[in-house]
């Protein structure tokens, strides 16, 4: 079990020039856009525009703050993401914009390149006193302030701050109220 804190993620202008992420993790560590086999980072997004183009990756997001945001897809298709909803996971392949709903949004991406790992990420709303289990490798990103019990420490916990938990390895929830958690695996590709 490993703590990130907010306050030590990797900040950096967007492949594409128009954001600015923190970066909460990569691996190899120090890799960069072009190298990386998995990338977990926070996103600003403070105007509408194109979204950075990854070949040969796949990417998940999740609004953590903010309204929301409409993707324009290819096809005419579009996605609709707002704050508490769902992730949603597309081709970093595609050539995508994003329209924001009401003002800046902050999400929540993973992004894998294909043939060497693949992601999974989930929101979930532990209740106190619960507890998550990591059936793979697994980050876990905090969506409000928490106090939590991991390896027999009990642990406080500020928005946007990660844990990364190996197979096998819990926390439980210990505060008096319930934590919003975005649940990202990482398993190697097949």
């Amino acid at each position: 079990m490993r703590i990130a804190r907010r306050a030590d993620y990797r900040r950096m202008a967007w492949k594409n020039g128009q954001g600015l992420t923190e970066e909460i993790a990569a691996f190899p560590v120090a890799s960069d856009v072009d190298s990386f086999d998995w990338r977990l980072s926070i996103a600003h997004v403070g105007a509408d525009g194109p979204f950075s183009v990854f070949a040969g990756v796949d990417r998940t997001i999740a609004v953590l703050d903010g309204a929301g945001m409409t993707l324009d897809l290819p096809g005419g298709e579009r996605a609709e993401l707002v704050a508490g909803g769902a992730p949603f996971s597309f081709s970093g392949d595609w050539e995508i914009s994003s329209r924001n709903l009401g003002g800046p949004t902050v999400d929540l991406n993973i992004m894998t390149r294909r043939g060497r790992c693949a992601h999974e990420m989930r929101r979930l709303t532990l209740a106190p006193g619960e507890s998550v289990l990591a059936s793979h490798f697994a980050w876990v990103v905090f969506n409000a302030p928490a106090t939590i019990e991991a390896d027999g420490r009990e642990l406080s916990i500020d928005r946007f701050d990660a844990l990364s938990l190996d197979a096998g390895k819990s926390f439980v929830n210990r505060a008096e109220t319930p934590a919003e958690i975005l649940l990202v695996t990482v398993v190697p590709a097949a």
